[in-house]
């Protein structure tokens, strides 16, 4: 790698670490004879599949010139600081030698916005061709489209890259108008609903005629930042809820709103809210694969997640009269409420007690945190009076046994 490449790669590689959305999960596509790469089970940045595995991928930007002045944003145009330009090349070459020293499995690549969006989404999609078909690489791909772009250029994106991504940045279109006023949420939402529909119109294809090409198989996901405007957990969530329910995402990713600037548009924090952005996390979570709904986390009412406890837990003390639950006859659903039961203790629990009646003896053998969840649940043998039924003191006691197991942990290390 020459210098000038090289000089290249340090700024546009620190510029893309903003962009948190670069999961590798969703992509099934296989790698051929004579290919290069697979992204079938693997996906220099780290990110992880959807079954925890950890995948490297090469997370730049094609150029951090940008005509856009989001205030939020370190790549604004009229923030000082050093630019740099990938030519299309340079990015295909940079991939397939990184790849050949087994430095990634993969490609993320973002850009800013140079003169205008066409002009700059057609030289992403050509990276991602040239990689395709001149290099034959079936690794991951991940394309982020640029808001704006034409539905052409979107649907040719689709064809060479694995997911596809469109951040919407702020939660609501008052406060992006107010810090990034080139920016609007038409622009942002057109080429999502273009992915809905040519995704799923590949997908029922596909069904019936097998030799139909892949298209955008890892989905599409997009990305809130956090902090840098004044709404609240309530309208995070029900904005992240209604992408899942509308636009069919597979992921929306959480960023913790970073000070890059003085502007005072902005708030004046020191510190990016990191425990709201893991409570946002959980929450999203809960939505996806718990069948929690908005309501059920947060409440209009209450604005703002608990940032002492996870929602499942708040959840749980806030309806203490759904509990405790009887491991060994409550549905599925209902032991998937219990807090410190995750999916894969309630799928044990309940092929489990098929064959016996289940006693702490068991639920501790499972991966569960035992110490939360037996605050809310009943069992075989279980002593009568054990169940506590006031919330606080109930919250008390498992983050005051938090605390002893952490520093339990922090003296092996002395």
């Amino acid at each position: 790698m020459n210098s000038k490449v090289q000089e290249k790669l340090s700024i546009l590689a620190d510029a893309a670490k903003y962009d948190v959305s670069c999961a590798s999960s969703g992509s099934k596509r296989k790698n051929k004879a004579g290919g290069l790469g697979n992204a079938t089970g693997m996906g220099i940045c780290h990110t992880y599949t959807e079954d925890g595995r950890c995948v490297s991928l090469l997370k730049i930007l094609l150029t951090n010139y940008c005509i856009f002045d989001c205030a939020y944003c370190i790549n604004r145009k009229s923030n000082d600081v050093k630019r740099a330009m990938f030519s299309v090349k340079e990015v295909v070459d940079l991939t397939i030698g990184f790849y050949r020293r087994n430095y990634i499995e993969g490609l993320f690549l973002s850009s800013g916005i140079f003169k205008d969006a066409d002009f700059t989404m057609e030289r992403l999609v050509r990276i991602a061709r040239d990689l395709r078909l001149q290099h034959n690489f079936n690794g991951y791909i991940h394309l982020k489209l640029i808001p704006g772009a034409s539905d052409e250029l979107v649907h040719e994106a689709g064809l060479y890259a694995d997911r596809l991504s469109v951040n919407i940045e702020i939660p609501s279109e008052k406060s992006l108008m107010a810090i990034a006023p080139e920016k609007n949420y038409k622009e942002v939402y057109e080429p999502m609903n273009y992915l809905k529909e040519a995704i799923q119109g590949y997908q029922k294809e596909k069904k019936i005629v097998k030799s139909t090409p892949l298209f955008a198989p890892g989905g599409q996901s997009t990305q809130l930042v956090i902090g840098a405007t004044p709404e609240n957990d309530f309208q995070v969530l029900q904005l992240a809820n209604s992408l899942y329910q509308s636009q069919n995402l597979k992921r929306v990713y959480y960023s913790g709103y970073i000070p890059v600037s003085q502007d005072n548009r902005l708030p004046a924090i020191s510190t990016p809210p990191l425990i709201r952005e893991n409570r946002i996390y959980q929450a999203d979570w809960l939505m996806r694969f718990y069948k929690f709904s908005v309501d059920e986390i947060i409440t209009k009412e209450q604005e703002h997640l608990d940032l002492d406890i996870d929602p499942k837990l708040a959840y749980a003390l806030r309806n203490l009269h759904l509990f405790p639950v009887d491991i060994n006859s409550a549905p599925y659903e209902m032991i998937l409420r219990v807090p410190g039961i995750g999916v894969k203790s309630a799928r044990m629990i309940v092929q489990a007690r098929r064959f016996k009646k289940l006693s702490d003896v068991h639920l501790r053998k499972m991966k569960m945190a035992w110490n939360r969840a037996k605050h809310f649940i009943t069992y075989q043998g279980q002593k009568k009076f054990n169940l506590n039924p006031q919330a606080e003191l109930i919250k008390n006691q498992i983050l005051f046994s938090s605390i002893q197991k952490s520093a339990s942990q922090l003296s092996l290390f002395r």
